[in-house]
């Protein structure tokens, strides 16, 4: 079985808004290396503790790192460079990871009006990728005849667990003039019980998509922090864990809505 660990970065509203643009990742590990997944996570923890005095029970929210203050050991405040340092090494240690990928959606809200919903059709996107990708081998270990599961933050809601449900019956695939003509419904089926919420504070690999995603945003729409540090460039050392066949559009497999 693959399990899939996704978190968001920015917002879903069309109106007043603060941000431009939705980030989804969706880390995926099959469950053959998950405790290496883990392992490796933990041992992360320690070196971040050791280099930069970050407490391994912290949760890493790149948006609060970056914007908040973060308590190192013995009480003092990590500095700024000190957290951008330390989500850019949690960046170089997930792409070292060769057996996990990571899927990417972006929605640009800025070229969408009501009655588009942001947060349906990113996470429809993310579900059938995943989905797409078990069905065609394409994940590490190539093993085409397993099933998924999602891990969420615990705040994405119950309308998930209607999506899923609903795209088990009906999900219409729009029209490509290479195939047919008119929409096809092809309902997931590898994907199987109800998206699973957990709390990112006790989830290390939901952490991971939290970094992955705030960096994706940050490619698209910097804030003044990162554009001065040329950190709009960090989601490109994802690139070796990267599904790059996601999306037949860019390098990188995002894909845009």
């Amino acid at each position: 079985m693959y399990l899939m660990y996704v978190d968001e970065s920015g917002d879903t509203g069309l109106v007043n808004s603060p941000t431009s643009y939705f980030a989804l990742s969706g880390i995926v590990v099959h469950e053959g290396r998950w405790r290496e997944f883990l392992n490796q996570l933990i041992a992360l923890r320690k070196t971040l503790r050791n280099s930069y005095s970050l407490p391994v029970r912290a949760e890493i929210h790149a948006t609060e790192f970056i914007n908040g203050r973060v308590r190192a050991l013995g009480g003092s405040y990590l500095s700024r460079p000190d957290k951008l340092a330390i989500l850019r090494n949690t960046l170089d240690e997930m792409a070292k990871m060769n057996f996990i990928s990571i899927t990417n959606v972006i929605v640009d809200r800025t070229t969408r009006s009501y009655p588009f919903d942001v947060f349906d059709f990113a996470w429809r996107a993310l579900f059938q990728r995943f989905e797409n990708t078990m069905v065609h081998g394409n994940f590490p270990g190539s093993f085409k005849d397993d099933y998924g599961m999602v891990i969420t933050d615990a705040t994405a809601g119950t309308k998930l667990l209607r999506m899923v449900s609903k795209m088990a019956v009906h999900n219409y695939i729009p029209h490509d003039p290479n195939i047919a003509t008119g929409a096809r419904n092809v309902p997931i089926v590898r994907i199987i019980e109800d998206p699973y919420g957990k709390d990112s504070e006790e989830t290390l690999p939901i952490q991971m998509a939290d970094v992955s995603a705030y960096f994706l945003h940050q490619q698209f729409k910097p804030n003044a922090y990162i554009r001065r540090e040329s950190a709009q460039f960090y989601f490109y050392r994802l690139s070796p864990v990267l599904n790059k066949r996601a999306s037949r559009y860019g390098s990188l497999g995002i894909v845009t809505l």
